[in-house]
């Protein structure tokens, strides 16, 4: 059997700090120590720089793709589509709310429809804010 720590990779502003730690080490390293890596039954670690590039380009905020536009793999971008979740769930992806600029803490009002949800949000006041949805 390994010893293989089940250890979550690192993302935003801790990934960038630790890759700023980390200083001269090579980039396979810090993919590492960051996280990125697994170990196969065998017991050997395999470094998984994709991951490790993507979480840093993710982290510094660069844009790479414009708006979702023709074939290819999405990745994280959004599909505008959702998928009611095993526990009955519907999660919103951070793809759309920094699409609409959301912030921790901001708050909706729910409006439901026969098969639709609107989303209202509320200001400082609790009153319902008048954007241009």
């Amino acid at each position: 059997m390994s010893n293989k720590k089940n250890i979550e990779p690192l993302v935003g502003e801790e990934l960038l700090q630790k890759v700023k730690d980390l200083g001269s080490a090579s980039k396979e390293e810090k993919a590492r120590e960051c996280g990125y890596y697994t170990e196969t039954k065998n017991g050997v670690e395999r470094v998984n720089m994709m991951k490790f590039l993507n979480a840093l380009i993710d982290a510094e905020g660069i844009q790479l793709d414009s708006k979702a536009v023709g074939g290819g793999r999405g990745g994280r971008s959004a599909s505008y589509k959702i998928t009611v979740q095993s526990n009955n769930n519907l999660l919103i992806g951070a793809a759309y709310t920094k699409q609409m600029g959301l912030k921790e803490g901001d708050v909706f009002n729910i409006t439901l429809g026969r098969k639709h949800i609107h989303l209202k949000q509320v200001d400082a006041n609790g009153d319902e804010a008048n954007g241009d949805d």
